[in-house]
């Protein structure tokens, strides 16, 4: 009944709201409601009171609107809108003078908003509703929340006094020692910092608490949950000073949590977050890159390496074992790209070294830099192609702050002995070291051989080749110190690495030439070549050790034959395991399991404790909470793969825009029409079914024809999707489409996951299964069906410049998909 009179007089409603927080409002509503009858006036009155409740709700628009969210505080509380939003937030907050229901209400109803949009295409007709058996997880990373204590979900009935009502009735939905959420009818009106006095009375009838005049509470928000009830948070002031009733209520509250459960929203979130995010971040094959600020100068002062992109750390890294990332990310290459008006700054990023004299010389350049010099683009690119060490690579720049280097566990700290120990900041030498960060760096190799072929090709006129000095960076005497911090996650190799460095003789065929040792195990090793290799994983290389062949008589430590397993992009750095290729044992494994076992005291583990205790944390937390890529989950169901979920950072990627543009991106999506489920059987299956987590990840290229005018995902999308480097074969689809549509290019880097990184979540694990068992298998049966995990960086620019395409109809395309993103972001 009340709800058809709403609906009524929606038109009413809605007028009235406009004069909220008018000191006239009361003699306005007379007014406009004169017409009304009484109980049409009284239910009116009501819905302009539960408008005016202060609220504390936290705003989440990530996924929910077309626009580029970001984050925005109000009264030290973080919430996550876009532009559209935190106008309409502005605005009201004006209007009102407060925060309340009608503020949250009108942000969330904005203009742009999905279900709005899809709302108002369903009354026009010209959209079906949107689809429920949407089967991609969409997993908002670092977007969970920690609690102070527990909350038991308990019901008691309780009495409230305030000002001159007394002994209000009311019950609890949960409590903790600190605090309690009770359900109200709404015609009692509470603010926040209003002070209360509550009765458990549902408690006092079976114990004695001594408590006359109740217990003090503070409002600390209203929540609207109907139209009949609110909900209202409270925390206690103390001022009882009681310890006999503190005593009783922690040890009924501990003595009944499993009988009335504990509440576990926050936790089961957060298990779901950090469960995507532990696969993610170790195989990103992009390097991280963390940029400080002193005297007004940026530098490179951090980085967070994994096995994945560890070889671009070492590609940067002279004769002297001196990093120079210091060179091509100096201050005014940063302080140029920090102009660009866009969240994330982007750019490109070509590099060779020139070796004289024994030293390793880089030359770098941008392509807006070379767009600026034509006379030396084609220069500085044939020149540079020509050099083994040439490299390209995805140059991103995104905000950080040293606060978002904590993030604690989703456990209040009565949840355990150790908990409260893990939810402390990061300790004082981790915050000295991150203090002056401003910016991460996100460094992409995503050249190949094809496209370097090309540069290759260039002309250029050789009588400029000493301008090339203008691209070339002088070594620094005392280089800005570079920490580098390897990432720390679970161990998922079966043997133990050993540091050790010995010479080694290699042989393939007729080939043979030298190197040395970095590490070894049981099984296998990492071999540092002195100069670049040719042959591929797979093969079967003969390897000798001299040098330990001194030390023994027992074991023949000659032409060994060992698996390739991977090799690093520098091409010589290799890692092998040993080949069995007979029943006899292999005389390697039976040498090197001998050395461990007699020199266990002796040999140094690779995996090292951490040079500072937390500093990978911190960086990992920094790097989650600012992430801009597309993260891409495979989920093996029988013996198929299937899209699981992708990940959704802070910054929307433009397929993020495009899966928003749809609607799509939301709690659930369709990644269907970007990836097809035949480009998954055909092309991805059957190149990652038979690897292993060990192997680099695999480059596949994904063409996107987008036509924004289409209403329907399905029709706006054609896309390919090849494994390697030649994507010629696209060429046609994009000609085809570049005069009228949007093209995107985008490169997937896939790797095979192992075993889930449970360490890195046993401790909410461990909570969840104490009270819902069940939850917590099938939390972690869900992590355990990740098979495979991408990552997607847009390469649009540098594809396009290597396919044969009209110039003039690239950049037409270029400046109507940037109008077209920025509208949206």
């Amino acid at each position: 009944m009340a709800d058809d009179i709403m609906l009524k007089h929606e038109d009413l409603v809605n007028e009235l709201k406009q004069y909220l927080g008018n000191t006239k409002f009361d003699m306005i509503f007379k007014s406009k409601t004169a017409e009304l009858t009484k109980p049409e006036q009284f239910l009116m009155k009501m819905e302009m009171s539960r408008l005016s409740q202060p609220v504390a709700r936290f705003v989440d628009l990530r996924g929910l609107v077309t626009g580029h969210v970001k984050p925005y505080e109000h009264n030290g509380k973080q919430h996550f809108m876009d532009d559209t939003a935190i106008e309409v937030f502005e605005k009201a907050l004006e209007q009102h003078g407060e925060y309340t229901l009608a503020v949250y209400e009108a942000v969330m109803n904005t203009e742009n908003n999905h279900r709005v949009l899809q709302k108002k295409a369903i009354e026009k007709a010209e959209l079906p509703e949107l689809n429920d058996s949407l089967d991609t997880d969409v997993i908002k990373f670092a977007s969970y929340e920690s609690r102070r204590e527990e909350r038991m979900n308990y019901s008691i009935k309780v009495t409230i006094t305030y000002d001159d009502k007394k002994n209000i009735a009311a019950s609890t939905s949960d409590i903790s020692l600190s605090g309690c959420k009770v359900k109200l009818v709404t015609r009692h009106i509470l603010k926040k910092g209003q002070l209360i006095a509550m009765r458990l009375v549902g408690l006092e009838q079976d114990f004695e608490l001594g408590l006359k005049n109740g217990i003090q509470y503070e409002v600390v928000a209203v929540e609207n949950i109907s139209r009949e009830y609110n909900h209202i948070r409270l925390k206690r002031t103390y001022v009882e000073n009681n310890e006999a009733f503190d005593r009783f209520l922690k040890s009924f509250i501990h003595g009944n949590k499993r009988r009335y459960k504990v509440n576990l929203d926050n936790t089961l979130d957060a298990v779901v977050s950090k469960g995507y995010e532990q696969y993610y971040i170790p195989r990103v094959t992009s390097l991280y890159v963390f940029l400080s600020k002193k005297d007004d100068h940026y530098y490179p002062s951090l980085s967070l390496t994994t096995e994945n992109n560890i070889f671009i750390q070492r590609y940067f890294t002279d004769e002297r074992a001196i990093p120079c990332l210091y060179n091509v990310l100096n201050h005014q290459r940063i302080t140029q790209l920090l102009t660009q008006t866009t969240a994330v700054k982007e750019d490109y990023l070509y590099t060779f070294t020139h070796v004289s004299s024994g030293k390793i010389y880089y030359y770098s350049a941008t392509r807006s830099e070379l767009e600026k010099t034509p006379e030396l683009s084609s220069l500085f690119l044939s020149f540079g192609s020509q050099k083994e060490s040439w490299q390209c690579f995805k140059l991103q720049i995104m905000p950080t702050h040293p606060d978002d280097s904590y993030i604690p566990l989703s456990l209040p700290n009565s949840a355990g002995e150790n908990i409260e120990k893990l939810n402390k900041p990061p300790s004082p030498r981790v915050e000295g070291l991150v203090k002056d960060v401003k910016y991460i760096v996100v460094l992409t190799s995503i050249g190949n051989a094809v496209e370097q072929e090309q540069y290759k090709k260039l002309n250029y006129d050789k009588a400029l080749v000493n301008q090339l000095k203008h691209f070339g960076h002088a070594k620094h005497q005392t280089p800005p110190y570079l920490d580098i911090v390897a990432l720390e996650y679970v161990n998922l190799r079966s043997h133990k690495r050993y540091l050790y460095k010995t010479a080694a003789k290699v042989t393939l065929g007729d080939i043979t030439f030298s190197g040395y040792t970095r590490d070894f195990s049981v099984m296998g090793l990492q071999l540092e070549c002195e100069q670049p290799i040719t042959f591929k994983k797979g093969d079967i290389i003969l390897l000798s050790f001299p040098d330990l062949q001194k030390i023994t008589k027992k074991h023949q430590l000659s032409e060994l034959k060992y698996e390739v397993m991977a090799i690093g992009k520098s091409f010589t750095t290799i890692n092998l395991k040993a080949s069995r290729v007979s029943d006899f044992p292999h005389a390697g494994v039976t040498f090197f399991t001998q050395l461990i076992e007699n020199n266990k005291d002796k040999l140094k583990v690779s995996e090292e404790a951490p040079k500072v205790e937390g500093l990978s944390t911190a960086l990992r937390n920094m790097v989650t909470k600012s992430v801009c890529q597309f993260p891409l989950y495979l989920h093996k169901e029988a013996a198929h793969f299937k899209t699981g979920a992708i990940g959704f950072g802070l910054y929307a990627s433009p397929l993020h825009v495009i899966l928003q543009n749809f609607g799509l991106l939301s709690n659930k999506t369709d990644l269907s029409s970007i990836l097809t489920d035949e480009q998954i059987i055909n092309v991805i299956s059957p190149h990652i079914k038979d690897r292993s987590r060990q192997d680099p990840p695999l480059a596949f290229t994904i063409a996107i024809n987008f036509d924004p005018r289409k209403g329907d995902i399905k029709e706006a999308i054609t896309s390919q999707c090849v494994l390697g480097e030649d994507y010629s074969g696209f060429e046609k689809q994009i000609s085809q489409g570049i005069k009228s549509d949007l093209i995107f290019v985008m490169r997937l880097y896939l790797s095979r996951t192992g075993r889930p990184d449970t360490d890195y979540l046993s401790n909410e694990l461990k909570y969840v299964s104490q009270y819902a068992m069940h939850k917590a298998k099938d939390l972690e049966k869900a992590l355990w069906s990740v098979a495979g995990v991408g990552d997607v960086v847009d390469i649009t620019e540098e594809a396009l410049s290597h396919l044969d395409l009209n110039q003039q109809q690239i950049e037409q395309m270029g400046r109507r998909k940037l109008i077209w993103l920025n509208r949206l972001r």
